[in-house]
């Protein structure tokens, strides 16, 4: 069976395992260091299965930050028709990429 879980990070739900990469919202954390995340919604391991209400209590993921990227550009076009108005923006998300070492369950 393996061993995996569903995390909470920048608003956004991801399945993680160990040995994975993620890319999530930026985090205030440098190249190198070890993240801990605690919002745990789900984990699923050798010894059974931990819904959380809403987090599993005494669950972690341990990751490593591998990088801090922008992601792909967006082009925002903006027209009013027949008003001669155009405006072409681009935005970069600022991203973090991780990789999953451990996953801790109580």
């Amino acid at each position: 069976m393996e061993t995996y879980a569903i995390i909470k990070s920048g608003g956004k739900q991801l399945r993680v395992t160990p040995g994975s990469r993620v890319i999530v919202e930026k985090l205030e954390t440098p190249v190198g260091q070890a993240v801990e995340i605690n919002d745990i919604l789900f984990v699923r391991t050798d010894k059974g299965t931990q819904i959380g209400k809403p987090n599993v209590a005494g669950a972690s993921v341990t990751a490593e930050v591998v990088a801090q990227d922008r992601g792909e550009k967006v082009i925002v076009f903006k027209k009013r028709s027949k008003k001669g108005y155009k405006k072409t923006q681009g935005h970069r998300q600022y991203e973090t990429e991780l990789l999953i070492k451990e996953i801790k369950a109580s």
